[in-house]
């Protein structure tokens, strides 16, 4: 009977789980959860409009009930389905992986994806809009289809002390720049720089060359100041922007290297077999390739291997 329940347990994760290789009910889960996450954040957006909010309510109030519905079995069978993830052995028991899950980045998502209806419910006097905000959270459910965020952050781990300095460097000129400004154009105009925070508007606009236009220095020592911090910020947003491109890169050349190795581990016997295409593609997906990618690097090691032989 144990093993019937965890057999279940694991079969429920498996679906909900991104979708290996050959899997149609767990792919078939994936992209309808992604298509209702994506049709939340439209539904969300276009009830921002008063005219359609007063014209569709129903509609989308019915539409918030059914997703809430979907996304709270989700989390439910999530955390009911959590000890399949890591095998319990002694010291570790079922409440431990399912707490593991509800305190990780991916359980939290996904209760605050639903925590806005049952606040509204229980809640009725909160502030409607504040919980709308709210509820665009869902986008990042997405994540867990797409590894595009842990790519960003992995990227930034990898270049830490060199992305860390360049931030540094920012934000001495952000402070620098900010107090400066506010010296220099204060008694000139006091209502747009009236302290140091004030002024930080018009600083971070600068540098990161958005440039609003909206706060504009007068005084001769102003202008000097506005147009160092200027180029200062087009300098330091290039490096920043430089570091993070160089690490993505270097990122998917390690993926190639990795992907190219384990093709040339496979084709040790001449061919590739059913179970050696499944694993390739699935490394494939894992490193967010593109079939066409994967195939011209597969037919390079074939054609290498020839040559060579």
């Amino acid at each position: 009977m144990d093993n019937q329940y965890q057999k279940f347990q694991g079969h429920v994760l498996r679906i909900l789980e991104p979708a290996t290789v050959g899997d149609k009910l767990s792919k078939f889960c994936d992209y309808s959860l992604s298509i209702l996450v994506i049709l939340n954040l439209v539904a969300v957006t276009l009830e921002s409009v008063p005219e359609l909010e007063q014209r569709f309510k129903e509609a989308f109030y019915f539409f918030e009930v059914f997703s809430v519905i979907v996304f709270t079995i989700e989390y439910l069978a999530r955390i009911w389905s959590a000890p399949a993830k890591r095998p319990i052995v002694k010291g570790n028991h079922s409440a431990h992986s399912r707490w593991s899950y509800i305190k990780s980045f991916y359980g939290l998502i996904d209760f605050l994806s639903i925590m806005p209806f049952y606040l509204q419910a229980f809640f009725p006097g909160l502030d409607l809009r504040v919980l709308r905000t709210l509820r665009l959270i869902r986008i990042l459910k997405l994540n867990a289809y797409n590894s595009a965020l842990e790519d960003l952050f992995g990227a930034i781990m990898e270049e830490k002390r060199s992305f860390l300095t360049t931030l540094y460097i920012f934000i001495v000129a952000f402070v620098m720049s900010s107090s400066l400004i506010y010296f220099a154009e204060h008694k000139v105009q006091p209502e747009d720089f009236r302290s140091i925070p004030d002024a930080m508007w018009w600083t971070i606009i600068t540098l990161t060359t958005v440039g609003y236009g909206d706060v504009s220095p007068v005084t001769v020592v102003g202008k000097c100041i506005a147009a160092f911090t200027a180029i200062f910020g087009v300098t330091v947003v290039a490096l920043l922007t430089g570091i993070v491109a160089n690490s993505f890169n270097a990122q998917m050349d390690r993926r190639k290297i990795i992907f190219e190795d384990q093709v040339r581990t496979a084709l040790l016997d001449g061919f590739l077999d059913s179970e050696e295409e499944v694993t390739l593609d699935e490394l494939r997906k894992k490193f967010g390739m593109s079939k066409l990618q994967a195939d011209a690097l597969i037919e390079h090691v074939k054609q290498t291997k020839s040559e060579n032989s």
